[in-house]
Formats: C-alpha cells, structure tokens, sequence
C-alpha cells in the first residue's frame, strides 16, 4: 500500500473486543482535528466540521475546543442531539422539507445561540418563512448551489432568482451560500479545490452586484486546499477527523492517518483460499462499487498486513475473506483480523458504540447520532 498504519492494538486487548467493532484511536484523532485546524487557521478560513463521520458529541466538543466556529451536520435530528450535550452554533446542511421537520428546526432554533438552516428552492424557503412567523422568530439560512455534482442545490443560472425570493422572505436572514462538489482524483485536491473556490466566488460576486449581501460563501470538497485558495470563507470537511481508505487513495490522507478500523473475528474456515468473518452487511457499508473507474476499489474493507485477501462477499452477519486466484488464506477459527475502513462514515452509523483507545486504555463509547434519519 506504500506506507504504514498506525499500530494495532496489543493482543491483551485485542482479546477483550466483542467483534465485529470498530476501533478508534483517540490519540491520532486529537492529531488529525489539530491538523485540519491549522490548515483552516493557516489560511484564515472558519472551520465548521461535519460531524457525519463519527456522529458522537465528545468529538464534536473536541472539534469546537480545538477552534472551530460550530459544526456542520445532514438532518434536524443530528443537530438536536448534538444541541443536547452542549454544542450551540450548529449548521444544518440539508434542505428542510415536511411540516415535522420545521416543527423541530424552530424548536431547536430556541435552544441553541445560532442555528442555520439550508434551503435550495423558493418553496422551502417560503415554508421556512411560514414556520418562522408563526413562531414569531426570524432564521438564518444559506442557500446551496449545485456545484455540478446533480445532487440537492440550485443550479448556478438560477441562483439570484432564488436569493431574491429569499431577500423577499420576512422572517428569513440568507447570510451565506454553500455547496458540496465531490471528491478528487489523485493528486487533484488543491486543483478540485480551486475550481470549487472559483464556482462560489463567482455566484458569490453575481449575488453581491446585484445587491444581496452575503456573509459566508461555505464549501466541503478537498477542504484544505479550498482553505489555501483563499476563495471561500468557511469549509466543512467530516472525514478527515478518522480518515479512510477512501481518503488515501485520493490523496488526501496517509494509512498512518487512519484513526479508525474494523476489528473482527474469524469464525470459519471451511476451505483453504477462504474464510469467513463475524462482520457482514450490518457492519461494513456497500455504498462504494468495487473494480470500477477511477479507484478500482478491491473490497469492502482492506485486511491491514494483508494485501492478498479481499472482501468481496457481504451476508447479514458474515463476510468472506477470500484470495483472488484460489491461494491459502492461511487464516484460522478464533483469530483476530484488523481491517481498514473503505467509507468511514457509514460505518460508523451502523454501530451503536464503538471502541476508545487513549494511552494504552480501552473503553466503550457511544454513537450518540446514530440512525438519526430525519
């Protein structure tokens, strides 16, 4: 893989795990929060992390002490979570829509000392507006652009007709304009985050002359070189703070920078070219498609120390190691394997707890946003 991981765990407590797990090293994420925040602070940029990667408060708090202005989060539910163990400036990314979804972005907006809500189309923002004037309150929101990804956002020729029905909301305050692109290939973070910078300069420009007043132009992709580009105001990275597989092969972190694994159990070994684990679809995500372009991922969580074996097979509680060409998997009944994450993220969200290892101590901590769907 062309450089080293972080080491594992000592077999003494390797042994008091109850796999399939996950595993976070709680040391080399302090490191990677001090980081991502220096690169913010290097570059004069606002750090407003995504706490969708590790979903738990305790990071969060480490990500604000650290010197981050707030934290960015997908769903209401998230934010009230986050908003109950004490974090009070919080960004909620997603477009709100549902009457039960403004129910609760007001009642938290009385809870918190800033909430900011998204909106990307003039009927969001107007039932925004109608949620925000019968609770008497007025709300901060962004408006997200489509930065050519075809996901949520408003595509960028329609985006002063949106900001102008915004300015037209009584109740809202549209302080700012974000956006998510996409990862980069290799070795094209700075330049991804260049023509990230460059997209929401220029909306931002076209809504300035024409007269809307902007705060905040908040982007997520390739943050550290959108921080150094000096083009937007804020960046919302999540997955730096555990790091993944992902993340290496595009050349935005080290194996070494890895703070998070699988741990798991072989149960099986019923012929020698494969074997089979404690861990299936209810502990490693298949959100990312093996053997396609640009990556050609191999498997669905890398065996650290060993390239030859691949996951390829997933069932509800069982995944197959296997060796692509039929050779010995040489693995045995009992054995403990460590395995890199591919996508951090949901993986994380398929754990109701996970493990914390901080000078030589291992202890449970709770998934405190997990499942939050709304």
């Amino acid at each position: 893989m062309g450089d080293f991981c972080i080491p594992p765990l000592p077999e003494h407590l390797q042994r008091l795990l109850e796999t399939p797990c996950i595993v976070i090293d709680v040391e080399k994420t302090r490191e990677n929060i001090a980081n991502m925040q220096r690169a913010a602070n290097d570059a004069r940029c606002a750090l407003r992390p995504h706490i969708k990667s590790h979903k738990m408060s305790c990071f969060a708090v480490l990500q604000v002490e650290a010197g981050a202005s707030g934290i960015s989060c997908a769903k209401i539910s998230e934010a009230e979570i986050m908003a109950r163990d004490g974090l009070d400036d919080i960004f909620v990314a997603g477009p709100l829509a549902g009457a039960f979804r403004l129910r609760r972005a007001v009642k938290l907006a009385r809870q918190v000392r800033r909430l900011i809500l998204a909106t990307d189309s003039a009927e969001g923002a107007a039932a925004l507006d109608q949620a925000a004037e019968a609770a008497g309150l007025s709300l901060e929101v962004r408006m997200k652009l489509d930065a050519r990804l075809g996901r949520t956002g408003v595509v960028f020729e329609k985006a002063l007709d949106l900001a102008k029905a915004i300015m037209d909301c009584r109740n809202l305050r549209l302080t700012g304009i974000y956006t998510f692109k996409s990862l980069p290939c290799p070795g094209k973070a700075a330049a991804a985050g260049r023509e990230e910078g460059e997209l929401m300069t220029e909306a931002a420009r076209r809504l300035r002359d024409a007269g809307i007043p902007l705060q905040d132009i908040s982007a997520e992709s390739a943050p550290a070189g959108l921080a150094r580009t000096g083009l937007v105001t804020e960046i919302r990275p999540g997955t730096y703070i555990f790091n993944d597989y992902i993340r290496y092969k595009e050349g935005a972190a080290a194996l070494g920078d890895i703070a998070a694994h699988f741990y798991v159990t072989v149960v099986s070994t019923p012929r020698r070219d494969y074997a089979v684990i404690d861990g299936g679809i209810k502990t490693f995500p298949m959100d990312v498609p093996l053997d396609m372009p640009p990556h050609y991922y191999p498997s669905y969580a890398l065996a650290d120390g060993r390239e030859d074996l691949r996951l390829t097979r997933l069932y509800e509680e069982h995944g197959i190691l296997s060796c692509p060409e039929g050779g010995d998997t040489g693995l045995q009944v009992g054995q403990i394997l460590r395995l890199i994450p591919l996508h951090i993220c949901p993986a994380v969200n398929l754990q109701n707890e996970v493990y914390l290892y901080e000078r030589g101590v291992l202890y449970r901590g709770t998934v405190d946003a997990r499942g939050m769907a709304v």
